[in-house]
């Protein structure tokens, strides 16, 4: 029995990590603009990143170094993991708009 209750505390330990995330991070796209578009973020984790359109044209997060590219319509929002990640800067863009760029400042 006290190995069933050993086992069990260890998993609970182990899952309990998992539902403790930094909270998500938001942007906004507005104007053509990522707001805030220099956007910090922690090393070591992983984050998830709130990418909300307030505009009526659609737009599309795309970054390279990321690895990630999703649509965002007009007036939608998206979520997005990233990381963990080493401290640095990765760069992301709108691939409709490619005047619209922003940056993940990992520290």
């Amino acid at each position: 029995m006290h190995r069933l209750a050993l086992a069990a505390l260890l998993l609970i330990a182990a899952v309990i990590p998992c539902f403790a995330a930094d909270p998500p991070i938001l942007i906004s796209i507005k104007d053509h603009q990522f707001v805030p578009s220099d956007v910090p973020a922690p090393a070591g984790v992983k984050v998830e990143l709130i990418i909300k359109n307030e505009q009526t044209v659609n737009a599309e997060f795309e970054s390279t170094v990321l690895h990630r590219e999703k649509i965002v319509t007009g007036g939608g929002q998206i979520s997005v993991f990233v990381g963990p990640l080493d401290p640095g800067t990765y760069e992301f863009f709108d691939d409709f708009n490619r005047a619209t760029t922003g940056r993940l400042v990992v520290k």
